[in-house]
């Protein structure tokens, strides 16, 4: 599906898997993509025009009828919708907490793995979700698993001032039917309760070097 690498970053909700990614990518020199941003991206569009999120066949029709545009700009994705750039609005507390709704509709997950992978085509990407590895690019040799303990994640998500709810969440991710948050068979666990974002990347590239990532 690309001829460009691609390493893929997954785990649940604050587990530190975005600020890894991006500074990743800022190491290696890839791009970085951030494909939950895509899917609140598409939820806010879908709140805006009033539908109901609750109703699949409605939220469908509505991205069908929309322009998605994935782009990169200094290296990050950036998704713009019917030429809308809702960057800001993507931790809105309707977006919070109607997400995990919206994102376990198997259509809009297709339209949206369809993008990610045309950011892969022609750049070589740090992407990190919940299903990088096991659906969106299942053959990269580039997998990893960022987790942390419960208690250090819902502190994480205190400290940035969000108020979406971390169980909810993942037993949102991991019992829906499309895509669900699971461990790749071949992905590499990393624990991030007791390191710092730079710790989690140098043992990235470690074993990085050791697949045999020229870096």
């Amino acid at each position: 599906m690309s001829s460009h690498r691609i390493v893929a970053i997954d785990g649940p909700a604050a587990s530190g898997k975005s600020s890894v990614a991006l500074a990743l990518a800022r190491r290696l020199g890839f791009s970085y993509v951030n494909s939950g941003a895509m899917y609140r991206a598409v939820t806010w569009h879908v709140l805006q025009h009033s539908v109901d999120v609750r109703e699949p066949a409605a939220v469908v029709a509505k991205l069908e009828q929309s322009t998605i545009v994935c782009e990169l700009v200094d290296n990050q994705s950036r998704i713009l919708i019917d030429d809308h750039d809702p960057t800001s609005h993507l931790r809105d507390d309707n977006v919070n907490r109607a997400v995990s709704i919206v994102s376990s509709i198997p259509r809009v997950r297709q339209i949206l793995v369809a993008r990610m992978r045309e950011c892969a085509k022609a750049n070589n990407v740090v992407m990190e979700g919940r299903d990088i590895g096991s659906v969106v690019f299942p053959e990269t040799p580039f997998k990893f698993y960022i987790d942390a303990s419960p208690e250090v994640r819902v502190q994480r998500r205190q400290a940035e001032g969000q108020r979406d709810e971390i169980a909810a969440r993942d037993r949102a991710d991991s019992s829906r039917a499309a895509s669900p948050l699971i461990v790749a068979p071949d992905a590499e666990l990393i624990d991030t309760s007791a390191l710092t974002i730079d710790g989690v990347v140098n043992e990235i590239i470690r074993r990085l070097k050791q697949k045999g990532l020229p870096i």
